[in-house]
C-alpha cells in the first residue's frame, strides 16, 4: 500500500502534537508538513514544516500543498473568555478558509477536524453552535473525505511536550474512571490515518467511532 503524506496542524498545543507523534511513528506514513504559527522544535526525517502567522493566506503557499493525502487539522482555541464572534473568527472562518485553501489544491484529500464531544449546531453553548456550524460547513465542501473527530479525555502519548499541568494529575486515573469518556491520543491519530486507507461510514465520529476506527 502507498504510504500517505499527511498535513497538520496545531502541533504546539495536545491533540495536534500527540497526533503528529503518532503519524511520526506510524508506518504508514512517509511525509508530514506541519502548517504551524510558530516552529514545533521536533526534528524527525519525516517532517517539513511551513510557519504561517495567518492560517487565512493558505492560498499564497499552495505550491508547497500539492499531491498530499490527508489533512489532519487539530489547531483550535479554547472559548473561555471569548464572545461569539472572535471565537467564530478563529474557529469557524479561518477553518474553513484553510481548508478552502486545501481543496483548491488537493480536492482529493480526506480532511479532518477535531471537533468535540457535546457539539451541536443548535446547542446551549455558544462554542457547541460554532463548532457544529464550523462541521457542517465543511462536510459541504466536497471533499473526498471529510471527518469530524468529537474526542472527550484524550490520555497524552509518550514523551509529549505540550500537556497542560493541571491535566497531568488525572492522566493515570481518568481512563480507569470513565472509560467510555476516554481516549488515547493513539487511537485518535490511528483512527484518522484509517480515514484514509479505509474510510468509515459516518462523517461524524464520537469516542465510541473514534475507538472503532483505531482497531
Amino acid at each position: 500500500m502507498k504510504k500517505l503524506r499527511v498535513i497538520t496542524t496545531g502541533a504546539t498545543g495536545m491533540v495536534g502534537e500527540g497526533v503528529l507523534l503518532h503519524c511520526l511513528q506510524s508506518d504508514k506514513v512517509s511525509e508530514v508538513l506541519i502548517i504551524n504559527r510558530k516552529p514545533s522544535g521536533i526534528p524527525h526525517p519525516k517532517l517539513s514544516e511551513l510557519l504561517l502567522s495567518d492560517f487565512n493566506k493558505l492560498a499564497d503557499h499552495s505550491d508547497r500543498l500539492t499531491g498530499f493525502d490527508a489533512c489532519f487539522y487539530c489547531a483550535g482555541v479554547s472559548s473561555l473568555g471569548k464572545n461569539e464572534t472572535d471565537y467564530t473568527r478563529i474557529t469557524y472562518d479561518t477553518t474553513l478558509n484553510f481548508a478552502k485553501g486545501l481543496f483548491e489544491v488537493n480536492p482529493g484529500m480526506v480532511f479532518n477536524f477535531v471537533s468535540g464531544t457535546l457539539t451541536k449546531s443548535d446547542g446551549k453553548q455558544m462554542w457547541q453552535r460554532v463548532k457544529g456550524r464550523t462541521e457542517d460547513a465543511l462536510i459541504a465542501l466536497g471533499f473526498k473525505g471529510q471527518y469530524n473527530f468529537r474526542p472527550g479525555f484524550m490520555k497524552p502519548v509518550n514523551d509529549q511536550k505540550n500537556v497542560r499541568w493541571f491535566f497531568k494529575p488525572f492522566i493515570a486515573i481518568f481512563p480507569y474512571l470513565l472509560p467510555k469518556q476516554s481516549l488515547t491520543l493513539h487511537e485518535v491519530g490511528q483512527a484518522m490515518i484509517h480515514t484514509v486507507t479505509r474510510g468509515y461510514s459516518k462523517q461524524v465520529l464520537e469516542i465510541g467511532d473514534i475507538k472503532i476506527l483505531a482497531k
